[in-house]
C-alpha cells in the first residue's frame, strides 16, 4: 500500500458564484487565470476581494477558479478571529449553517448570510489511485509530516474522484506549525 502523498498549503481564499462575480465586479465579468493549481482545472485568479468582518476587514484576499454554484470563502483560525467570525471547521462545499461575511468588490458588494468556514484538512486521490492507498471516499487518516517540527495531522478527510490529482491539502497555519514547504511529502497513517 502506497503511504506517501504530497502536501500543500492555501492561503486565504474566496470561491464565488457567477451571480456574486457580477455584482462585484460587473455584468458579464469573468475570472482571470494567473496561474493553475494543483488540481485541475481550478486556478487562482487576478480578481481579489476584500472581506468584512464584526471585528475587521482582511484586505485583497484572491478569488479562486472557475465560478461554483455557491459562494465560500476559507480562512485560516487567525483570520476568523481577526474578523470577529466564530471558526467552523468544514469539508468545503458544506456551509450551511456557517457564519457569513460581507464581501467587497470593485463594482458592488454582496452580504452572505452562510459560507465562511475554515477548510478542513484533506486528500485528493484520483480514482485510479484509491485502491493503491487501500483507501477510500470519505476515509479518515492521520498524516505524519516534517523533520525538526514534526507533527501528526489527525481528522483528515480522504476524498477520491475521477477528476482529482493526489495531494493533501491543508491552510498555511497548520503548514508553518509543522516547518513545511508546499510540495513536501507526508507519511498516511491508518
Amino acid at each position: 500500500m502506497e503511504k506517501f502523498i504530497p502536501i500543500n498549503m492555501s492561503n486565504r481564499h474566496v470561491h464565488v458564484s457567477k451571480e456574486h462575480l457580477e455584482i462585484l465586479f460587473g455584468a458579464g465579468h469573468e475570472l482571470t487565470n494567473i496561474k493553475d493549481l494543483s488540481q485541475p482545472g481550478q486556478y487562482a485568479c487576478d480578481e481579489r476581494v476584500d472581506l468584512v468582518g464584526p471585528r475587521s476587514t482582511l484586505k485583497g484576499v484572491r478569488i479562486l477558479g472557475p465560478v461554483r454554484p455557491d459562494t465560500q470563502v476559507e480562512i485560516s483560525m487567525f483570520d476568523a478571529r481577526t474578523m470577529g467570525v466564530e471558526a467552523m471547521v468544514r469539508p468545503s462545499g458544506k456551509i450551511q449553517g456557517t457564519p457569513g461575511c460581507t464581501i467587497i468588490g470593485p463594482k458592488g458588494q454582496v452580504e452572505i448570510k452562510e459560507g465562511v468556514i475554515v477548510a478542513a484538512r484533506h486528500i485528493h486521490l484520483h480514482s485510479s489511485d484509491s485502491e493503491r492507498f487501500g483507501l477510500k471516499d470519505r476515509d479518515v487518516v492521520k498524516v505524519r509530516v516534517g523533520d525538526e517540527r514534526a507533527l501528526v495531522f489527525e481528522n483528515v478527510i480522504v476524498r477520491v474522484h475521477p477528476t482529482y490529482a493526489m495531494d493533501m491539502h491543508i491552510d498555511i497555519e497548520e503548514g508553518n506549525a509543522a516547518g513545511i514547504q508546499n510540495g513536501v511529502l507526508g507519511e498516511i497513517i491508518r
